[in-house]
């Protein structure tokens, strides 16, 4: 029998209902900003829909007119709940969600199993909803595709780096980077933090502290990755929960990014 890791916040952060599901799903990215880009990575927030769902679908809406290349989505975000060290992968055949099962690419998983900061920690994987609130966002957009789910602990930018340098492939690969950015500053406060931290991607320079986003390490892995491989950020959206769903004195800050390739920047 395969092993299938079960939707921990169905129901809490998104609906458990297929239906309810897609009909939010359908609302967020009908009313994303059409833009014209080329993504082969994307950060995308992870809070409940109510609060960032607009913010990722912005994100999401790119992949549209290029969902029929994209076969492999590589997936990372922070663990929130459980410590790691190094890099987690799950020992599973595939992630669950209310809209159907997600298969997991064991082929690349075994490919970097053996980088010294990859670990397997189906514990780490089990509560974490980083990873998951993506996944629904995944299916509605692309046709197809396998999820490699990386959740980053204590590592480095270049650890991160190393995996995603492994991983990297053609078109037909597609990275996402989870990571809300500050938490529970007063709202004229976070906007103007969020802004800083945005400007320091879109000038790709790390690193990005995990006080200004929760999934720092993985944001600026993915910024030397891009270096490397000559990307440019493009800023999709920038809001925190006070322009969404919450009250303005503790925010959340959210932002939507894309990084193309060279032959696909737009000015």
């Amino acid at each position: 029998m395969p092993a299938i890791r079960s939707p921990a916040v169905a129901g809490l952060f998104y609906p458990s209902d297929a239906g309810a599901l897609v009909h939010q799903l359908q609302g967020f990215l009908a009313d994303a900003r059409k833009l014209d880009l080329t993504p082969k990575a994307l950060i995308v927030p992870h809070a409940g829909y109510i609060y960032s769902g607009a913010i990722a679908a912005t994100a999401y809406a790119t992949l549209r007119p290029i969902a029929a290349r994209i076969r492999r989505v590589v997936l990372l975000g922070p663990a929130h709940r459980v410590a790691v060290r190094g890099i987690a992968l799950p020992d599973a055949d595939a992630f669950d969600t209310p809209l159907g099962a997600v298969m997991l690419d064991t082929i690349a998983a075994h490919a970097i199993s053996h980088l010294p900061q990859v670990i397997f920690s189906n514990e780490a994987h089990e509560l974490e909803h980083a990873l998951e609130v993506q996944l629904p966002f995944l299916q509605s957009v692309l046709t197809d595709f396998t999820l490699l789910p990386l959740l980053v602990g204590r590592a480095t930018a270049e650890e991160v780096a190393e995996v995603l340098e492994a991983l990297w492939g053609g078109e037909e690969t597609l990275i996402v980077i989870s990571s809300d950015l500050s938490h529970y500053l007063p709202y004229q406060v976070a906007q103007r933090v969020d802004g800083e931290t945005v400007q320091a991607i879109l000038n790709l320079e790390p690193p990005i502290s995990h006080d200004r986003a929760c999934g720092g390490t993985p944001i600026s892995g993915l910024i030397t990755a891009a270096r490397h491989h000559h990307l440019t950020p493009h800023l999709l959206d920038l809001r925190n929960s006070g322009d969404t769903a919450g009250t303005r004195d503790r925010v959340v800050g959210y932002a939507a990014l894309a990084f193309t390739e060279a032959k696909n920047n737009v000015h």
